[in-house]
């Protein structure tokens, strides 16, 4: 008898069927596996007429806001840079005879650039952005986040 064959064939184990009925969970599983099915494609609700127009101005007015008051400040101190880099001596040329440079008040006057860019940013804000925002969440209707999921100190 040859050594490479076997009088039996090799069969895969397979495990007994469980003791207990199919819908039986196990403590470990949540819930039972969904009954496989095709899931049905339902159709997309219709886009409520007039609000994408409305939230692209919101976006572009916000754009627009961000971008000035961003380059106004970033702009001023960019400016200081490149005239100390490269016009040294314009920079340390003294302004009247308080024995200050013009470097240094160009410096001092960073601090106001960047308030005034801080308050034209919530003026134009609050005349521009917020009312497209009101009028978003009024035509939207009274839904919010649910009670016990707001922040403290949003409902002032």
């Amino acid at each position: 008898m040859p050594h490479d064959s076997h009088p039996h064939p090799v069969r895969p184990h397979r495990p007994p069927p469980p003791p207990y009925p199919g819908d039986y969970l196990m403590p470990w599983q949540s819930s039972p596996p969904p009954p496989p099915s095709r899931p049905a494609t339902a159709p997309r609700p219709a886009p409520a007429p007039g609000r994408h127009g409305d939230l692209r101005r919101l976006r572009t007015a916000y754009r627009l806001l961000r971008r000035v008051s961003t380059l106004t400040a970033l702009g001023y101190f960019t400016l200081f840079l490149v005239l100390s880099g490269y016009a040294p001596g314009l920079m340390t040329r003294p302004v009247g005879d308080s024995g200050l440079t013009t470097g240094l008040v160009l410096g001092l006057g960073q601090l106001p650039v960047a308030l005034v860019a801080v308050a034209v940013y919530e003026r134009t804000a609050r005349r521009t952005v917020d009312p497209l925002c009101a009028g978003l969440r009024d035509r939207a209707g009274p839904t919010g986040p649910p009670a016990g999921d707001r922040r403290r100190g949003t409902d002032r």
